[in-house]
């Protein structure tokens, strides 16, 4: 049976234990997700208490990571989403995002309808991808892919 969490306080301090144990434990997000099979985007969002991992995962995870059984279970609850308090976010990573979102927030929806027509890019039927790629101008660039299933919207 699938549950669910109407509060995020217990997913919060799991997720800080799990953060917690990575860094002693040096490991990397994607050691975390190779454990499991699944993409290093979908783990790490849902070992910072974004989504539910499902039950293998969870094992998988929760032996690499020392868990016991109740953060092990834990782990494969719904959680209630959204890490990121109101307002414009102080973090200079994450405002750098609501940054990309100010301004090219309104041309992104203006080419997604112009494309696709009335609907929304799903967030639930997605995929996301981060790579570091060398800039020509020397340095480094990061490609960010988000990649979600088109829906559109139905008239009722």
């Amino acid at each position: 049976m699938t549950h669910a969490h109407v509060n995020p306080t217990a997913r919060a301090a799991l997720a800080d234990r799990v953060v917690d144990i990575k860094i002693r434990e040096d490991l990397t997000w994607q050691s975390i997700a190779d454990t499991t099979g699944l993409s290093v985007g979908f783990v790490t969002a849902a070992l910072l208490g974004q989504h539910a991992l499902p039950a293998d995962a969870a094992a998988a995870v929760g032996a690499l990571l020392g868990l016991d059984d109740a953060e092990t279970r834990l782990l494969q609850v719904v959680p209630t989403r959204g890490s990121i308090p109101g307002g414009i976010p102080t973090d200079p990573t994450i405002y750098r995002f609501h940054e990309m979102i100010q301004v090219y927030g309104t041309t992104l929806k203006a080419l997604v309808h112009e494309q696709f027509g009335d609907g929304i890019i799903s967030a639930i039927n997605f995929r996301l991808d981060v790579k570091k790629v060398a800039d020509p101008e020397g340095g480094e660039r990061a490609v960010i892919t988000l990649d979600g299933k088109y829906l559109p919207t139905k008239p009722f």
